[in-house]
């Protein structure tokens, strides 16, 4: 029976006319657009009924009555992926639900909405409503609830999102729940008739260990093949003889590919790239017309027998089936889809795969085509997912490895021993995967979208609860090429043009990516309701795209209260505390603050008030007290210069003036806040920590810090001399912790000591009263600004420099506004370093938009 939000919600072309302005919209046609939808809970376009599902299931936000409080999660998350709702379908990144519901049970309450824009296989909406169903992982419920004990268990309600149609796709399939029993009768069905039409592709025969036909009673024994592998076939680039890659590499007995070779014809050693492809010339059927590709051979057939596995080489009657096959025509729709503009698409194209159909064999072309025909007569969505989740496995790109059936790169590359994988058997394995998925899945309580981030305008403002998001970062995926051949199946495709990623064939570099974020960003700002949270899982090596990602969110309003990293090795998040160090996961967590608080900082732009107003904001939302089993470790967003970069970021982004120098911050600072540990409290949090520490009897205070530059440095000596040091106790661990870019003109140890710091009467170094240190502190700035006025009047690129020398000096023009300086200084400084320095990058990006 339809619930009160269902009634009368259907999705026709006059619907789809309304929605076409939304970025994002997918290509295809609207029959099929129509037909790939289940409204009102998935639409395969911009879903016209979000703000009805917020209406019937959320809550709306009242300033003055809402007293929401939490603190960043800063709890170790670790989950692996072997579960059967993480193995249901595969995708090019997917976060398991187990780390994301921890997450939404710490910033949300049963029944609140939850929303994620780059949803993927929609695991935030699995993890929304698996709170709902703790009963369902006994282990795990308990282990929760011995790490979270205020934990509310209780389903919320997600909005899930995503450019793919592919994604949103699975997505939804994942979030909705099926009669189990008859689900897997109708795809037995399906699978059966198949068979009894398509069987004999898959059938070999039985040879014993010397090559011999075994027959039974009935005749000669066929077996059933499980994989066959296939081989390139490479042209010695001395003799022109063609060579089989499988017989000149593989070595059976040890198990091993071997990386070089011998022409068995003029006896030249060789490796793979001194060769070439040999090609070959066909007729295919599905684009009606001869092409030229690489050529590949079939060798070895993996079979079984009575559920008994064998292998073999490919013989004479294998050879003539794989013929009778290449002749016999598809008799149902496949696509013959062009790949799409991208390097990654078109990888293949120098080896003829210039379209979708061409990444199968015949075999396996004909057999998914026979199942999609079944499927597509009977409407059924939900075996779609299942034939969807058996495509990856059934191209070429699965490779052959030892003690494996296959393995998939990631990408669209053909390996050189490709595996073809028994359809039937692929498609009954992921239908026993699914079913085990959809065991969990009780109820619907998500809705999906599939539409830009960076205009979900049917999404009404300050709607959402909590957000939590995995975003494409850089130039990691392109996720539109990778999901092309699913979505040519779907006959709905990606609409790229809005794909924040960074892809030359695209014409996108890291302005652009930036840009597009930033409006991501935006538009997450704009529906989450204020003094809420968003979480950003962040993957990326380079230290650009993290400050591209940092100055988008900063952008868009978000204040960033922590970060944290994923410790591989430890399986656990430590805190990361100098922005520029990214090397391995990144979750990130920020906030949206308080109406009130934005109208006063406009009102009081520029005054000494809307510093300070943005210190307890910030101060308010910030971890009081994070336990890490026998100490407690430092919350580095607490320390003076956290704070005073955080003020400067959210007063340059909104382009008010800075009425405060760093000394005078630090000054004012100890007058108005507590201090513990370096660490800043409000009045009505200083109890708790100290309480802590009482607790831990003055535990260790642990803290680690990669100092990169001389930022970083004077960081790194502030927190070590909170016990005074002499400079022969610094210097050995000084040397270890300092790795300074190669650009950077890092000053010595005995420098930096001698301009910010004091020493006592046994020449040991201490951090100067903050009260007292005004004039270093000018000294200092000072001799940056000398510094930093030889770059200006020097010529060319800066090829050796002091950093913090550029900040203070750009930080002195912003307050001159004398932008145009900024952006030239900025084109003599290295791009790299440019765009790795989250500092410099919002003066140099600000600036520019100023003079435009």
């Amino acid at each position: 029976m339809a619930n009160k939000f269902e009634e009368g919600k259907v999705l026709d072309k006059e619907k789809l006319d309304k929605l076409r302005d939304i970025e994002g919209f997918p290509l295809g046609q609207d029959e099929d657009i129509i037909g790939l939808s289940a409204p009102p809970y998935y639409t395969a376009c911009p879903n016209p009924f979000i703000n009805d599902f917020i209406d019937e299931f959320g809550t709306p936000y009242d300033e003055e009555t809402d007293d929401y409080h939490r603190e960043p999660f800063a709890a170790d998350v670790s989950e692996g992926k072997n579960h059967p709702i993480y193995n249901a379908h595969s995708y090019h990144t997917k976060v398991p639900h187990k780390a994301i519901m921890r997450y939404i049970l710490h910033y949300t309450e049963p029944g609140d909405i939850v929303f994620d824009g780059f949803c993927g296989t929609g695991m935030t909406g699995v993890a929304a409503q698996m709170c709902g169903n703790p009963e369902a992982d006994l282990e795990f419920k308990l282990q929760l609830e011995k790490e979270m004990p205020n934990i509310k268990w209780g389903a919320r309600k997600a909005i899930l999102n995503d450019l793919s149609p592919a994604a949103t796709f699975i997505a939804h399939n994942y979030n909705t729940p099926v009669d189990v029993e008859k689900f897997e009768k109708e795809a037995n069905r399906i699978l059966d008739e198949c068979e009894k039409e398509l069987g004999w592709m898959y059938e070999t025969n039985h040879l014993d260990e010397n090559g011999n036909q075994v027959y039974d009673m009935a005749g000669p024994v066929r077996g059933e093949i499980s994989d066959i592998i296939w081989s390139d076939v490479l042209v010695c680039p001395n003799c022109s003889n063609e060579i089989v890659f499988w017989d000149a590499v593989v070595d059976e007995v040890n198990r091993k590919i071997n990386s070089e070779f011998i022409c068995d014809n003029c006896h030249i050693e060789l490796k793979k790239t001194d060769c070439k492809k040999a090609k070959e010339i066909i007729i295919d059927n599905g684009l009606n017309k001869t092409i030229t590709i690489s050529k590949q051979l079939p060798i070895m057939i993996n079979y079984s027998v009575n559920k008994k596995r064998f292998s073999k080489r490919v013989d004479d009657i294998d050879l003539k089936t794989i013929e009778k096959i290449n002749q016999y025509n598809v008799n149902y729709w496949f696509p013959i889809d062009r790949m799409i503009e991208g390097s990654e698409a078109r990888r293949n194209d120098n080896d003829g795969l210039t379209h979708s159909n061409l990444f199968y064999t015949k075999r396996s072309l004909n057999i998914l085509a026979k199942i999609y025909n079944l499927i597509n007569k009977e409407k059924n969505i939900g075996l779609l997912y299942v034939f969807t989740s058996t495509i990856q496995r059934s191209t070429k790109t699965n490779r052959f490895r030892f003690g494996g059936t296959g393995g998939l790169s990631g990408t669209l590359y053909i390996p050189s021993l490709p595996v073809e994988r028994n359809i039937f058997q692929l498609f009954s394995n992921k239908l026993r995967d699914v079913l085990k998925m959809k065991n969990f899945i009780k109820s619907s309580e998500s809705i999906t979208n599939t539409s830009s981030m960076t205009s979900v305008k049917n999404i009404k403002n300050s709607s959402i609860d909590y957000i939590f998001t995995d975003p494409p970062f850089g130039s990691n995926l392109s996720y539109s090429e990778l999901s092309f051949i699913w979505e040519a199946w779907l006959k709905v495709v990606t609409n790229n043009e809005t794909e924040a990623v960074v892809n030359r064939s695209h014409g996108k570099g890291l302005v652009e990516y930036q840009s597009l974020m930033t409006k991501c960003f935006k538009e997450y700002y704009r529906v989450l309701k204020p003094s809420r949270w968003m979480t950003v899982e962040f993957s990326n090596s380079k230290n650009s795209v993290w400050n591209a990602i940092q100055e988008s969110l900063v952008r868009a309003g978000f204040i960033i209260a922590d970060v944290r990293v994923l410790d591989k090795k430890q399986g656990s998040f430590k805190q990361v505390n100098y922005s520029s160090a990214v090397k391995q996961d990144l979750v990130i967590s920020a906030y949206k603050p308080r109406e009130e608080f934005v109208e006063n900082f406009i009102k009081k732009a520029g005054s000494e008030e809307s510093v300070w107003d943005f210190v307890r904001e910030h101060l308010e939302k910030l971890p009081v007290v994070i336990e890490r089993g026998s100490y407690l470790e430092r919350v580095a967003e607490r320390d003076a210069h956290s704070l005073f970069d955080r003020m400067i970021a959210y007063h340059v982004v909104n382009g008010v003036a800075i009425p405060l120098d760093i000394q005078e911050f630090f000054k004012d600072l100890d007058e108005r806040f507590i201090k513990r540990d370096n660490m800043y409290f409000l009045s009505d949090q200083v109890n708790e920590y100290d309480n802590a520490r009482i607790k831990f009897d003055l535990p260790e205070i642990q803290f680690s810090l990669f100092v990169e530059d001389e930022k970083s440095a004077l960081a790194w000596l502030y927190y070590q001399l909170d016990s005074p040091q002499t400079y022969s106790e610094l210097q050995p661990k000084f040397m270890k912790e300092a790795k300074p870019a190669r650009h950077e003109k890092m000053p010595e140890l005995i420098d930096l000591l001698q301009e910010n710091f004091l020493q006592d009467d046994e020449e040991k170094w201490y951090i100067p009263d903050i009260t007292k240190s005004g004039d270093i502190q000018k000294l200092r700035e000072k001799k940056l600004l000398k510094e930093f006025g030889e770059y200006l009047n020097s010529k060319g690129k800066l090829r050796n420099f002091r950093t913090e020398a550029v900040r203070v000096g750009f930080a002195k023009l912003w307050k001159e506004k004398n932008y145009k300086l900024i952006v030239k200084m900025g084109d003599r400084i290295p791009e790299n370093v440019l765009q790795e320095d989250d500092k410099l990058l919002m003066y140099y990006d600000i600036s520019s938009s100023r003079i435009d």
